[in-house]
């Protein structure tokens, strides 16, 4: 067990310099969008790798909430930004369906690095709020601001915001010109401990103002995705549930009784019945529509209707007298097409 530990050390350094350098990269790329696929290669490289530097510091246990800030090795300082480098590159990711998820744990780790810094006193800043519920968002009448007295607090807050900000903004150029000054010197390995430890106390210096305009930015991109989430929601289809069809008795339709109590003989668990009673049940049922049209019987038939089947009866009957008279008939239409007789208003 002493030997892994003592092994796992060397590693750290590499695993923080290779993935600060990949963000580093990342945050001067020249690529068009950070969406690129080389660009989104670098992001998760570097996520893998200050995660495994995070890990190793764990096991090592290099840091303590019962020691100060001069306790700690001058060689160690830097693993302290190890939270806020993976907040930061956690924010790069661009996978738009996990932006919500993305963009909470990116603020986690940017909070774990703050309240570390808070507890061993490095830098003067207020720890950001927890974030409120979608619930709380909601005014109520006590703290919509309606009153006068409620508006005066939001302007006063808005303004104690924005001078913070204006602060924050001026000691964060003042740090990074120092760096830039240092990091030269420190890089090529000539800086004594008392520069090494001032150059990555400037470093941590310079994410607590990071962090804490990262946090302000993800607090109000909260806001929009859940609203968007939201809204999708709402506007989703609602989803209408069918209702089942009633399963109908299977049955067999006959000709007539005879064949019914035949089949029925033969399938004793089917009903059977007649296509008239099939058709008549329907109907009653309100399944099938009935058409209104009666049967037609003898009596209701025309007296030129009945003529005519009388007539198509002895035709079939073969009776002389009619077929010499429907042939002279079909001899003479022949002979006179239709219209021939009414020749007297022709032009």
């Amino acid at each position: 067990m002493a030997e892994g530990i003592a092994e796992t050390p060397p590693r750290l350094p590499e695993l923080l310099e290779t993935g600060w350098r990949l963000l580093d990269e990342v945050d001067t790329s020249t690529e068009p969008s950070s969406g690129v696929p080389a660009v989104q290669d670098k992001v998760r490289r570097g996520l893998d790798l200050l995660q495994q530097a995070a890990r190793g510091v764990a096991q090592l246990d290099l840091f303590s909430q019962n020691e100060d800030l001069e306790e700690i090795a001058s060689a160690d300082l830097k693993y302290l930004l190890l939270p806020a480098l993976l907040g930061a590159l956690t924010m790069k990711q661009v996978n738009l369906s996990k932006r919500l998820e993305h963009v909470q744990s990116a603020r986690a780790h940017f909070m774990d690095f703050l309240k570390l810094c808070k507890n061993y006193q490095i830098g003067k800043f207020h720890l950001p709020p927890t974030p409120e519920s979608p619930n709380e968002n909601e005014p109520t009448e006590s703290t919509s601001g309606a009153s006068p007295a409620g508006t005066q607090s939001s302007l006063v807050a808005m303004a104690s915001g924005r001078q913070a900000k204006i602060e924050r903004y001026k000691q964060k150029k003042e740090v990074e010109n120092r760096l830039a000054s240092m990091k030269a010197f420190v890089e090529s390995g000539q800086a004594e401990e008392e520069q090494i430890r001032e150059f990555y106390v400037l470093q941590i210096q310079k994410w607590i103002t990071t962090s804490l305009d990262e946090i302000e930015s993800i607090d109000q991109e909260i806001v929009i995705l859940r609203g968007r989430n939201a809204l999708k929601q709402a506007s989703a289809p609602p989803q209408t549930s069918q209702r089942p069809r009633t399963a109908m008795k299977p049955f067999i339709l006959t000709r007539d009784a005879m064949q019914a109590k035949v089949l029925g003989a033969g399938y004793p668990s089917l009903a059977t019945m007649t296509v008239n009673d099939w058709y008549e049940q329907r109907c009653k049922q309100g399944i099938m529509p009935d058409k209104g049209k009666p049967q037609t019987t003898a009596a209701d038939l025309s007296e030129e209707e009945l003529q005519k089947e009388q007539q198509e009866k002895k035709v079939e009957e073969d009776d002389e007298e009619t077929l010499q008279k429907t042939r002279a008939w079909e001899d003479w239409k022949d002979t006179h097409p239709r219209g021939f007789g009414n020749r007297k208003n022709m032009g």
